[in-house]
């Protein structure tokens, strides 16, 4: 199994409340259920405020390497992560387990 963490620290000036945020978080919390390779799916916003944190976290699972792969090129992942683009930057680890 292949754990899948991205972090998310929103742009300077950009909130939580905004439409295409709120479009975002739904991309991401919709990628559950349509992308078959995900055997593990959760993301939600960091509730701290400290100021090292970033702002959205991504923990999921997929099966091996070629379940990331599938997963990282499936529409529906491209098309979230295109949307994130626009106001944030992110960190990812992924790792066995």
């Amino acid at each position: 199994m292949i754990r899948h963490l991205v972090l998310f620290k929103l742009n300077e000036g950009v909130s939580r409340d905004e439409e295409r945020v709120v479009a975002g978080v739904k991309a991401f919390q919709e990628l559950d259920g349509i992308v078959p390779e995900l055997t593990f799916w959760e993301c939600a916003w960091n509730i701290t405020d400290r100021p090292i944190a970033y702002d959205f976290a991504i923990n999921s699972a997929v099966a091996d390497r070629d379940a990331l792969t599938r997963y990282l090129e499936h529409p529906a992942h491209q098309a979230a992560a295109a949307r994130w683009r626009e106001f944030a930057t992110w960190v990812i680890a992924d790792y066995e387990f």
